[in-house]
């Protein structure tokens, strides 16, 4: 199961409107730290599944998200629960400290 691409125009009904918990990463192709933190959101995404969804949103492609939620920095991993952000992570981590912050979250 990969992450599933989240953009302005789906990210009401796949994050918003979602029965399960959603990790959206926001990232951007030219960031070192968000290409360090793609694989650990990618096997999460396969260990987690039905748990906790998870999302990628390019915020170069994507302003309009992104400034809702404003997004300054990037690596910046929301969590969403019943539509509204339960946390706020920036920066990448290694996978134990990120399942630490996020895992009392899932389903």
């Amino acid at each position: 199961m990969k992450p599933v691409e989240v953009n302005d125009g789906n990210f009401k009904k796949e994050v918003l409107e979602s029965q399960t918990p959603v990790l959206v990463d926001f990232w951007a192709t030219w960031c070192g730290p968000c290409k360090m933190i793609a694989p650990i959101i990618e096997e999460l995404a396969g260990e987690y599944q039905g748990k906790m969804k998870f999302g990628k949103l390019d915020v170069d492609a994507n302003p309009q998200v992104s400034m809702q939620f404003g997004i300054r920095s990037i690596p910046t991993l929301l969590v969403f629960k019943g539509g509204k952000v339960v946390e706020q992570i920036v920066g990448a981590m290694p996978k134990k400290s990120l399942l630490e912050k996020i895992s009392h979250h899932m389903n």
